[in-house]
């Protein structure tokens, strides 16, 4: 699997890439380029997307837009998002396959915190 996405932030009005944000999706990793005086580049591995979810709004379905949630454990950006996309269906179904891909070859695992450490007493009758 080699395919990369490049993508611009865009307008709600007629879907138009008048931004100054880019997103460069790719196997191993998200990358957000975005402003125009101060620069700012801000990466996020895919091992470290735990799940993905697509948002459209009615004006974004009307001009073929989408926005993609990246839920991950990166420190920067815990909630990623990927605004006012194109092909953002496709966008998301690759990263969720690329993310799981990316995890299964790092052999990493997501876990849940459950409130386990809460029960420091030892105590587990109610």
């Amino acid at each position: 699997m080699t395919t990369e996405f490049v993508e611009k932030k865009r307008w709600l009005f007629l879907g138009l890439p008048f931004t100054f944000t880019k997103y460069y999706i790719k196997e191993n990793t998200i990358t957000i380029d975005s402003g125009l005086l101060k620069k700012v580049e801000n990466d996020c591995y895919m091992y470290k997307v735990q799940d993905v979810e697509l948002v459209t709004s009615l004006i974004e379905r009307i001009f073929g837009l989408g926005t993609v949630v990246c839920y991950t454990g990166d420190t920067t950006h815990p909630k990623l998002m990927l605004e006012h996309i194109k092909n953002a269906k496709e966008i998301k179904n690759f990263i969720l396959e690329a993310s799981e891909q990316a995890r299964m070859k790092r052999r990493t695992l997501n876990t849940l915190d459950i409130g386990a450490a809460d029960l420091s007493d030892g105590d587990f009758s109610d």
